[in-house]
């Protein structure tokens, strides 16, 4: 299985090759990884192995920090029709931020 760390060097080759939806891609699933660790160390079954339901459900963590359950909500945003996302926020540095505090705790 792919760690986190591996995602988010794959999200940056993305971004640097012009690719920012495969780079949004892995930077959820680089958070999707590092947020089923953490429940299945905290003894909690993850309910799903899909990077999105993962990060909906951590938004639930009443231990994670209301900055980190931003970025959780940054990275479920859906795309505009022209493939953008309606803010402007670097999901790679957000994903990267989240992992951390994920694998500290």
């Amino acid at each position: 299985m792919k760690d986190y760390i591996s995602e988010l060097e794959q999200a940056q080759k993305a971004r640097e090759q012009g690719k920012e939806g495969q780079a949004r891609v892995c930077a959820r699933r680089a958070a999707g990884i590092a947020i089923k660790d953490y429940l299945t160390r905290k003894g909690i079954q993850p309910p799903s192995t899909s990077a999105l339901d993962l990060l909906n459900a951590i938004k639930e963590e009443p231990l994670l920090p209301a900055d980190l359950k931003l970025v959780a909500d940054h990275l479920t945003l859906r795309v505009t029709e022209d493939f953008k996302l309606p803010i402007d926020v670097d999901l790679i540095a957000e994903s990267r931020q989240l992992c951390e505090w994920l694998v500290k705790n």
